[in-house]
């Protein structure tokens, strides 16, 4: 009984600490809007199909997201998100499509070539030492041309059934490319709050300086960031050509604002340290019901973006001011107490008090 107590006791703070977080408001946001959606839409949308559909076209935005909160997590950018992910769905398209190539083979090449741009775009900025924003830019417009090489014009959609048998299937009305995403989110929580590199990633964007001292190589974080963010590019890329009925050049074309919006309001800091997977896949469900939103009431498209950048903005801005309110309080907690007054000269010989004994 007292070992139960002690743990219920030791919970408490645990679940204070969460009740007020940002994941928890993000919580109670997607319920609210779920539940909104659902009696707005005299139940329809509660059924399977609907279900189905909203999980379905949630995979890519979810991945997307924890691609983008890798980079940033070490302190970096990366705007190539949305080019590398057209790029792998456009070659896996072309492979099964032009050229006979099989499913798995495919995929697996488009997955690993994304993988591999993360890894060459990592290896690039520490060698040169040139800012990731500026390599990422420079990427993207490079990835958008290969796009555009691949497809042209046209749209590749004589690709292999068994992909879009993958697409569509959802046993118990749950789509596989959604718990695929769901697979993929787990698996980069274990990674980065479990074991040894996971934490060195963390140390190493949080405080680049004393992760050196310690002897950890910041240049290595920053290749593997950017490594894992390739490869959860790549597994976006086949969900979205799974569920898609075609691939084009526009593929990858919406992503950048999403892979942004998802982490930074899931609550990952900008300045890199810090992660928030389930905040990243909520945020990506609170952005869906909007898009949802938006097509049940035939809303204008543009409101979408322009809610998901003023909500960002205010979360960029409001974690801001949050973080200027602790300094400020840090500091006056940590203020020198002030010299108490002169109580009169000393004795010639005295010497001053130190508070301690000789």
């Amino acid at each position: 009984m007292t070992t139960l107590h002690d743990r219920g006791a030791a919970a408490l703070p645990a679940l204070r600490r969460f009740s007020r977080s940002t994941t928890m408001t993000l919580l109670c946001v997607v319920l609210a809007g779920y539940l909104a959606l659902g009696i707005s839409s005299s139940g329809d949308f509660f059924e399977g199909p609907s279900l189905r559909t909203f999980l379905q076209y949630l995979a890519t935005p979810i991945l997307i997201g924890l691609a983008q909160m890798v980079a940033l997590c070490v302190g970096q950018l990366n705007l190539a998100v949305g080019a590398l992910g057209g790029f792998s769905a456009c070659l896996m398209g072309v492979l099964m499509a032009d050229h006979g190539v099989p499913a798995v083979l495919a995929v697996l090449i488009g997955v690993l070539s994304a993988t591999l741009i993360g890894l060459v775009t990592g290896v690039f900025i520490v060698a040169t030492q040139i800012n990731g924003f500026i390599v990422t830019l420079g990427t993207m417009t490079i990835l958008l041309g290969a796009q555009y090489r691949l497809s042209g014009t046209r749209t590749i959609d004589g690709y292999s059934a068994t992909l879009r048998d993958l697409g569509r299937s959802a046993p118990l009305n749950i789509p596989l490319v959604f718990v695929t995403a769901l697979v993929a989110a787990a698996l980069l929580a274990a990674f980065v709050y479990r074991t040894v590199a996971g934490r060195r990633l963390l140390a190493a964007g949080g405080n680049p300086l004393a992760a050196r001292l310690s002897g950890i190589s910041t240049d290595r974080q920053i290749v593997l960031a950017h490594t894992l963010s390739g490869l959860l590019v790549g597994i976006a890329a086949l969900t979205a050509t799974a569920s898609l009925p075609g691939v084009n050049r526009s593929v990858g074309g919406d992503w950048l604002l999403p892979s942004f919006a998802a982490p930074i309001i899931g609550g990952v800091a900008l300045t890199g340290g810090s992660v928030a997977v389930f905040g990243t896949v909520l945020a990506a469900f609170v952005m869906r019901l909007i898009d949802t939103a938006r097509a049940q009431y035939s809303l204008d498209p543009s409101w979408v973006n322009f809610l998901i950048g003023v909500v960002v903005l205010g979360t960029v801005v409001g974690g801001r001011m949050r973080e200027t309110h602790l300094d400020k309080k840090g500091r006056t907690a940590g203020r020198t107490p002030p010299v108490p007054p002169d109580s009169g000269p000393q004795p010639a010989g005295a010497l001053p008090t130190t508070g301690g004994t000789r």
